[in-house]
């Protein structure tokens, strides 16, 4: 996967703890999420499945996703993960 602007969620588990949040290298911000390499939300609460993300051409259109996504009521963001991962896979192995 070639560095592109993106809007993920991770999450600890089926229906747990989710994290909104946006890059513009998904490979190397995951990665940083699953070892734990930066302290905060993620590290805390143990947030290591990439569970969700969508690609966007720009990163002012990503940045703008993820704040409406934040913004979203819980529910709705579980529907949208459902919509494509119904598992709950984590999806990281995917993208390398």
């Amino acid at each position: 996967m070639i560095k592109q602007p993106c809007v993920y969620i991770m999450a600890n588990r089926r229906n747990g703890t989710l994290y909104v949040g946006v890059t513009s290298d998904l490979i190397k911000r995951v990665y940083e999420h699953n070892s734990d390499a930066v302290d905060g939300f993620t590290k805390a609460h143990r947030l290591h499945s990439l569970v969700w993300f969508e690609q966007h051409d720009t990163m002012e259109s990503a940045i703008l996703r993820e704040k409406a996504i934040k913004e979203w009521k819980r529910l709705w963001k579980l529907e949208l993960i459902e919509q494509t991962n119904s598992y709950w896979r984590d999806l990281y192995s995917d993208l390398i």
